[in-house]
C-alpha cells in the first residue's frame, strides 16, 4: 500500500506555468505569495476535509485510548481477543497521532513539509501500522477459529498471545524496511528549493520501472487480499459453528432430559427453585454460546469496517503503481479527490473501531461509560474502570429477591433456546 503521505504525488502536481522556468529574484516573493494566496490556503471545500479530520482525530485517539484503559484496568477483560484488540487500538493510535496530521497537510498544501528524514519516518510507520492491523486480525481469526470450530486442537493463552504481539511487531518492522528505503524528498520547482518548501513531494524512486509493479503487487496480496481471504473462510466456518440449530457442546440426552418451567409446574415443583444439575451445566453452555456469538458478530463487523475502509486506497495505489494510471490524467481534480477521500477513509477506519466496540459489546460499553463520566461530570456520577466486586445473595433481602428473579429469567432464557433445538 503506497504511503498515505505522498498525496501531492499521487496525481503529479503541476507547475504554474506547464514547464518550470527560473523565475526572476525581484518577482520571488510575489510569486511566493501569489501561490500561497490562490493555489495552497485552503478552498471552501477543504474545509470541510479539514473538520473531517478533526472529527477522525479527536475520535480515535479517545476511543482508542479508552478501550486500552479498558482491558489494562479490569482483569476480567483480560482474554485474548482483547488482547489482540488492544494492539489493534495501539497501531490505530500510533498511525492517528503522528501520520494523520502530516497527511492532512499534505492533501491541503499538495507539499511535504517535513523534510528528508521525516519523508522516510511517516510512510514507514504508516506502512507499519497497517501491517499491524492486518496481521491482528488474522491472529484474531485464527484465535476464534480454533476456539469454536477446533477447541482440542489448540490451546490459546494470554502468555502466546502476548508473544504473537511482540511477533506482530517484529515482522512488521522488518518486513516494511523496503518501503523507507525508497522513499525519497525533491522540489518540483527546483529554482524555489532554496527558498521554500512549497511544491516539495515525498514519492518513492525505484532504480527501474519494473521494481515497484512487483512491491505493490505483493504488498496488496500479501496486507489486503490474501489475508481478507483466509479471514472471510474462516468466519464463514465460524458463523456456520455459532448460528448452526445444533449447539455446540451439547448432547441429545442433556436435551432430552431437560424440563421447561411449564412441565415443571404440571409436575407441582417450583420454577424459581435451583436449577436441576443437568439444566445448568446446559444453561452455562447457552451462556457460552451467547457470548461467543457476541464477540464473532462483532469482530466480523471490524473485519468488514476495515475491508471497505482499506479497499478504496488499496485498488488506486495498484492502479497507480502497477498499471501506470493517473500520470497523465485528463480529470485532475476528479483523481485527487478519490486520493484525499480514501486517505481519511483510513483514519476514519482508526475511529470506527471504538464505536464498534461501544455498540457491540457490553463490556466495552460500561467501561466507556465510566471512563466519560469522569472526564464530563454533567454525565452523572464518576464511575470506576474497575470491574464492581460481586456481591453475595444472602447479604440483604433486596439482593435475595434479585437472584430469585435471575433464576427465573435463566429459566425463561432456556425456554427460549430449546424451542430452536430439534
Amino acid at each position: 500500500m503506497e504511503p498515505l503521505a505522498t498525496a501531492g504525488a499521487q496525481v503529479g502536481v503541476p507547475t504554474v506555468s506547464g514547464e518550470p522556468s527560473p523565475v526572476p529574484p525581484d518577482y520571488e516573493d510575489e510569486f511566493l505569495r501569489y501561490l500561497w494566496r490562490d493555489y495552497l490556503y485552503p478552498k471552501p471545500y477543504e474545509w470541510v476535509l479539514i473538520a473531517a479530520y478533526v472529527a477522525v482525530f479527536l475520535v480515535a485517539l479517545v476511543g482508542n485510548t479508552l478501550v486500552c484503559l479498558a482491558v489494562w484496568r479490569n482483569h476480567h477483560m483480560r482474554t485474548v481477543t482483547n488482547y489482540f484488540i488492544v494492539n489493534l487500538s495501539l497501531a490505530d493510535v500510533l498511525v492517528t497521532a503522528i501520520c494523520l496530521p502530516a497527511s492532512l497537510l499534505v492533501d491541503i498544501t499538495e507539499s511535504w513539509l517535513f523534510g528528508h528524514a521525516l519523508c522516510k519516518v511517516i510512510p514507514y510507520l504508516q506502512a507499519v501500522s497497517v501491517s499491524v492491523a492486518v496481521l491482528t486480525l488474522s491472529f484474531i481469526a485464527l484465535d476464534r477459529w480454533y476456539a469454536i470450530c477446533h477447541p482440542l486442537l489448540f490451546k490459546s493463552t494470554a502468555r502466546r498471545a502476548r508473544g504473537s504481539i511482540l511477533g506482530i511487531w517484529a515482522v512488521s518492522l522488518a518486513v516494511m524496511v523496503p518501503q523507507a528505503a525508497v522513499m525519497e524528498c525533491s522540489s518540483v520547482l527546483p529554482e524555489l528549493a532554496n527558498r521554500t518548501r512549497l511544491f516539495s513531494v515525498c514519492d518513492e524512486h525505484w532504480a527501474d520501472d519494473l521494481y515497484p509493479k512487483i512491491y505493490h503487487s505483493c504488498f496488496f496480496i500479501v496486507t489486503y487480499l490474501a489475508p481478507l481471504g483466509l479471514m472471510a473462510v474462516a468466519y464463514f466456518q465460524i458463523f456456520r459453528k455459532l448460528w448452526g440449530r445444533q449447539i455446540p457442546g451439547t448432547t441429545s440426552a442433556l436435551v432430552r432430559n431437560w424440563k421447561r418451567p411449564s412441565e415443571l409446574e404440571d409436575q407441582g415443583q417450583d420454577p424459581s427453585a435451583e436449577p436441576q444439575p443437568r439444566a445448568r451445566a446446559f444453561l452455562a453452555e447457552v451462556k457460552q454460546m451467547r457470548a461467543r456469538r457476541k464477540t464473532a458478530k462483532m469482530l466480523m463487523v471490524v473485519l468488514l469496517v476495515f475491508a471497505l475502509c482499506y479497499l478504496p486506497i488499496s485498488v488506486l495505489n495498484v492502479l497507480k503503481r502497477v498499471f501506470g494510471m493517473f500520470r497523465q490524467a485528463s480529470d485532475r481534480e476528479a483523481v485527487y479527490a478519490c486520493f484525499t477521500f480514501s486517505h481519511w477513509l483510513v483514519y476514519a477506519n482508526s475511529a470506527a473501531n471504538p464505536i464498534i466496540y461501544n455498540f457491540l459489546s457490553g463490556k466495552f460499553r460500561e467501561q466507556f461509560k465510566a471512563g466519560f463520566s469522569c472526564c464530563l461530570p454533567g454525565l452523572g456520577p464518576c464511575g470506576s474502570l474497575k470491574a464492581p466486586r460481586a456481591s453475595a445473595c444472602h447479604k440483604s433481602l433486596s439482593l435475595q429477591s434479585r437472584c430469585s428473579v435471575s433464576k427465573v429469567s435463566e429459566h425463561v432464557v432456556l425456554t427460549s433456546v430449546t424451542t430452536v433445538l430439534p
